[in-house]
């Protein structure tokens, strides 16, 4: 029999959605969901949410800038000439704070800023403070008596969920059996779930066929001889 021709997979992309309906609530992250969800009744004007690649940070983040009304930015935009206009919102977000790209001087001036002006501070990171090599004494301190809280690894029933809501994202038709195979193989990670289904949709499409247990099997088996590679 002649092999089915493989049809052309488009990198199209999609968008992630960030509503506060979209986002799963779960033993991993209910502590954290709550204390954005009780702002501005926070026990400090400054919050650092903290957790591994894909956990939900930038989604906690977007939810809490729509109801702030924040801005959002990244750490390596916060520059001594652009502190007062950040902190004149009232209200900011700065993802990635351990990325190694930062102004010291001008954070510590940005915290001074917004502590001065009751603004509030929604900083997101993989890690703690005392991990992100700071050479700044004063700014370590003060990072260190923020409050904080952090997203856990995804339990079962999250990843699970999440899994579904991604194949729905992209208008899949799964069956539970090829969740629950791919839940017990995968990293306990959100972002190695997108990961993967995203190279799921692009497979099953190339071959013109439902995503599979077989094609799920086989883009796992492809990851991990990736992961060993590297």
């Amino acid at each position: 029999m002649r092999e089915a021709p493989r049809q052309l997979a488009f990198d199209l992309p999609l968008d992630p959605r960030y509503g506060r309906e979209d986002f799963l609530v779960s033993p991993s992250n209910e502590q954290a969901y709550a204390l954005i969800e009780s702002w501005p009744e926070w026990p400090d004007n400054i919050l650092l949410l903290t957790g591994p690649r894909g956990s939900g940070k930038s989604h906690l983040a977007a939810i809490w800038a729509e109801s702030a009304h924040a801005w959002t930015i990244d750490a390596f935009e916060v520059t001594q000439d652009k502190v007062p206009h950040l902190i004149s919102n009232g209200a900011l977000a700065i993802e990635d704070m351990d990325e190694a790209d930062r102004d010291e001087a001008a954070l510590f001036h940005l915290l001074n800023l917004a502590r001065e002006r009751k603004a509030f501070l929604l900083l997101t990171s993989e890690t703690p403070p005392d991990r992100w090599n700071i050479r700044t004494p004063d700014l370590l301190s003060r990072l260190r008596l923020a409050p904080s809280v952090s997203l856990g690894a995804p339990d079962d029933a999250l990843l699970k969920a999440v899994l579904v809501k991604l194949f729905v994202d992209r208008q899949l038709v799964v069956d539970t059996s090829v969740v629950d195979y791919i839940a017990l193989r995968i990293e306990r990670s959100l972002a190695r779930a997108a990961e993967l289904v995203t190279l799921l949709d692009k497979e099953a499409l190339s071959r013109g066929r439902r995503v599979s247990r077989a094609i799920a099997a086989e883009m796992l088996g492809a990851a991990q001889e990736a992961d060993e590679i590297e």
